[in-house]
């Protein structure tokens, strides 16, 4: 079984408007409402291409039973921890020409520690040899920086893979605890380590050092440029298909369902990260915030190519 992580979940709100402009009333041509998080999002993108995962984190108030209701009307099982306060409302602001967004994020409810430890209880009860785990995103406040490494040790005590998905000190003491990949974005990465992004022997270079932090796999995405894998024998660049951006909010996280469906099925990590790339770039090619189709995101990957470079690591 595949689960998905969702610490600070959101009812996502998008409005289309023809410009973006500041100091001016704007009126929407369209809105839509999404179930949103980078957890939902890669539960969305695998139910897409038809394998179910279930949504696990917190949710709260009215907008978190929205939530839950979403997610299983689009046939995605739920398991959560309900929290005091009200799940996050997040806006996004998309033009009719594709090209530029606003988007703005709430905070997110306040975790008090028993709901903290009765989400890692919930953890060590359902985690099993064989699943995957997809833990992403925010952490809402009242949740301590060291709180994803703690899931990573109660998911490593139950057998399952683990593929961690944030930012900053987050991410520092979760690689310490040894997930079987980590993904940061270029920008995450260089918050990170300090170390320049500009080639990819500099991106491989900052991939070395993260695997030296504990993670035992890293995946930089690089957006349209594609992403970098570093394993401990190898480092590949994998360059993203062309296609025409409409909306890049989301992209990052089909990637991840798109390694995590791959490695599902045995695939290599090289092979799994093509279908990755593959499905950020479908996502990408959407309107809205759709995530790709299985159709689309296997012609996309007749498009993805492969480029070694020597290892980072000594």
């Amino acid at each position: 079984m595949i689960y998905t992580l969702t610490l600070n979940p959101a009812v996502d709100r998008e409005l289309t408007v023809p410009a973006v402009e500041f100091d001016a009333v704007l009126r929407a041509t369209e809105s839509r409402v999404d179930f949103g998080g980078k957890g939902f999002n890669v539960s969305r993108l695998l139910q897409a291409m038809h394998v179910p995962s279930v949504a696990v984190g917190f949710l709260g108030g009215s907008a978190g039973e929205m939530l839950e209701a979403g997610l299983q009307s689009l046939g995605i099982g739920t398991d959560f921890v309900r929290v005091p306060g009200e799940t996050r409302t997040n806006v996004s602001i998309v033009t009719q020409i594709p090209g530029h967004y606003i988007k703005v994020n709430e905070k997110g409810p306040s975790v008090d520690a028993s709901k903290q430890t009765e989400l890692l209880e919930k953890l060590a009860a359902i985690a099993r040899p064989g699943d995957w785990w997809v833990v992403a995103g925010s952490l809402p406040p009242g949740v301590p920086v060291s709180f994803y490494a703690q899931v990573v040790r109660v998911l490593n005590q139950g057998g399952s893979m683990t593929i961690l998905d944030t930012t900053g000190e987050a991410l520092r003491l979760g690689c310490a605890e040894k997930p079987y990949l980590v993904k940061p974005n270029a920008e995450e990465a260089q918050q990170l380590t300090g170390l320049p992004m500009e080639s990819p022997q500099e991106i491989a270079a900052a991939a070395a050092a993260i695997i030296k932090l504990g993670a035992q796999n890293v995946v930089i995405s690089l957006g349209k440029a594609g992403a970098l894998l570093q394993t401990a024998q190898a480092t590949w660049f994998t360059h993203s298909p062309s296609v025409e951006e409409k909306n890049p909010i989301g992209a990052g996280d089909s990637m991840v369902g798109g390694l995590t469906w791959a490695l599902t099925r045995g695939l290599s990590l090289k092979e799994s990260l093509g279908w990755g790339v593959a499905s950020g770039a479908a996502t990408a090619s959407l309107s809205g915030t759709e995530v790709g189709s299985l159709a689309l995101i296997e012609e996309l990957l007749t498009r993805v190519r492969f480029e070694s470079l020597e290892t980072s690591l000594s």
